[in-house]
């Protein structure tokens, strides 16, 4: 039986464009008006930009653009086509920004307001453009280029360059300047996550109980959500039972764990993170 994939429409690209549009904008903005008046960086890339836009006086988007021009054509079969045209459009983007903002005043001198809103502004700027298909900044690619040589992860070698970037950054600008930058790249970092993902963060939970029929029903009944039972094999008693697997928000947590612990005490509950929830009835029952 074949599958039907929807294929995007010209409409959908020009979604993707404008927010990616959006997101590049943002994000030079963050870098102008509030991050390098202050001399505070971002990593990646662009900390590496900024550093030697500092000590060149050469303009930023110049860095910003042939910097990463290199690794988006080395890593072109990595990624694939329409990821590497959204990235060189949004780094295309964000480096005219950026030239256009310079002569701009920026907002604030006090560095504990640069970083928190260029923190929070920078983080939904890259966050924008990652959630609609693309990426200012080729860190990610150089990681998952060497990762493959070097037989370490991809976050293993992102830490490692950021590492080196913030220490040349305390030589270039000073300690407090990288302290205050590693701050604003964490900062960055969380709001990133925020916008790619949503607030409403999602749970899922797997319960290991010999009660289980009678908690998958209370779960249903009280929590209104849908559970789904998994054979089971106790692997040193061999006993036979059900796992029960259900998504939850993070609101929810703490009133299923409830329900759980009132049934069976010694109850196995595993809660893991889950970044994203697509397909299948996900709706909230009516609970009675």
């Amino acid at each position: 039986m074949s599958r039907t994939h929807r294929k995007k429409t010209v409409k959908d690209y020009l979604i993707s464009l404008l927010f990616i549009t959006i997101g590049a904008v943002v994000m030079a903005a963050a870098l102008e008006l509030f991050l390098v008046p202050n001399e505070i960086i971002d990593g990646g890339i662009t900390g590496i930009s900024i550093i030697l836009s500092k000590l060149t006086s050469w303009p930023l988007g110049i860095f910003l653009f042939f910097i990463n021009l290199p690794f988006l054509l080395l890593g072109f079969k990595q990624i694939g086509k329409s990821f590497t045209f959204y990235t060189l459009y949004g780094i295309t983007i964000m480096s005219v920004m950026t030239q256009l903002l310079h002569h701009v005043n920026p907002v604030t001198s006090e560095k504990l307001l640069a970083v928190g809103f260029g923190g929070v502004i920078l983080g939904a700027g890259i966050g924008l453009v990652l959630r609609f298909g693309g990426s200012l900044d080729g860190t990610e690619i150089v990681a998952i280029i060497l990762s493959k040589k070097l037989r370490m992860s991809v976050g293993q070698i992102v830490m490692i360059i950021n590492l080196f970037i913030f220490t040349a950054a305390g030589f270039v600008y000073g300690w407090d300047s990288a302290m205050y930058s590693i701050f604003t790249y964490y900062l960055a970092a969380k709001v990133m996550d925020i916008v790619v993902e949503g607030i409403d963060e999602s749970k899922s939970v797997t319960i290991i109980s010999m009660e289980h029929a009678d908690i998958s029903e209370a779960i249903s009944q009280r929590l209104g959500r849908s559970t789904t039972l998994i054979h089971a094999q106790g692997g040193y008693s061999k006993e036979e039972t059900q796992m029960i697997y259900c998504i939850v928000t993070r609101l929810e947590v703490a009133k299923l764990r409830d329900i759980v612990q009132e049934i069976d005490s010694k109850a196995l509950i595993a809660i893991q993170a889950v970044s994203e929830v697509m397909g299948g009835d996900l709706q909230k029952k009516n609970i009675h």
